[in-house]
This record gives structure tokens, C-alpha cells and sequence, in this order.
């Protein structure tokens, strides 16, 4: 059994820009998150991983926060992308190849979702990786 269309939709939008679902699910009224935190990976985490699972180890890598509104995720068709390129911090050392990311509350290393990096972005020193808007999450 699968999700319609509106419905897979207006999961995204509750989710990445805090928008209730009518009837059925609101942000939560005292305290809401207010960003989502994205994480690098040098392999997929899984659907039994979290957001530490294979997570990228270069020198000077930190998670990123990204606000959870229309300004820092765009929804559409089913589909969730960044609003602007996520730039995350420039290597100082290490070597990796990034092959997903995934998102979100940052709590624990609660992981909502999970996608591949196309391409993949070959870290080493000085090299800035960045997720740009092309990265997205389809809600199947």
C-alpha cells in the first residue's frame, strides 16, 4: 500500500518546513525544532543506521544546521531539496570520499531520512564539500 501523491507531499512539509498537516498532525506547539541537522557519509547509513553510521571523519568536519522553514528547505512534487548549497567545513587533513548525507533532528543522532551525493565528492585537504539544491529526498 502506498501514500497518494498529497499526502507524501504534505509529510515533507510538516517535516522540513513545520507546516501541520490538517487534521492530522501539527508542529509541535511548545517547543519545536527549529533547524534540521545534516550529516556527510562515506556509505550508506541504512535504514537501520543513524546519523553517525559510516559519518564523514575528515579533519575539521562538523554537522550543519539548516533552518526548518521555506527559507532553508524547498518542497515540491514529493521531493525535498536545500534551499541554497549546504557548504560544509573546508578539510584541514584526512581523506574520503562522500557518498550520502542524511538529515535530521541532530538529537541523538536521530536520523529521518538518508540520500546519495551524485557525484560524489572526494575530500582532502582544502576541499569544501558542498550539498547544492540538486540534492533531494524523494518521499516514496
Amino acid at each position: 500500500m502506498s501514500k497518494s501523491n498529497a499526502f507524501e507531499n504534505s509529510l515533507l512539509l510538516l517535516i522540513f518546513n513545520a507546516i501541520a498537516i490538517a487534521d492530522i498532525a501539527e508542529n509541535d506547539t511548545t517547543s519545536p525544532a527549529t533547524t534540521i541537522t545534516v550529516a556527510l557519509h562515506t556509505s550508506d547509513p541504512g535504514e537501520a543506521g543513524d546519523m553517525s553510521t559510516n559519518e564523514a571523519t575528515y579533519t575539521s568536519y562538523v554537522r550543519k544546521t539548516i533552518a526548518r522553514t521555506s527559507g532553508g528547505w524547498t518542497v515540491t512534487d514529493n521531493s525535498v531539496s536545500p534551499a541554497a548549497n549546504i557548504e560544509f567545513a573546508a578539510a584541514t587533513g584526512g581523506s574520503e570520499t562522500i557518498t550520502h548525507f542524511s538529515v535530521g533532528s541532530g538529537v541523538s543522532d536521530d536520523m529521518k531520512y538518508s540520500g546519495t551525493v551524485t557525484p560524489n565528492i572526494v575530500v582532502s585537504s582544502g576541499v569544501t564539500p558542498i550539498l547544492t539544491t540538486a540534492s533531494a529526498i524523494i518521499e516514496l
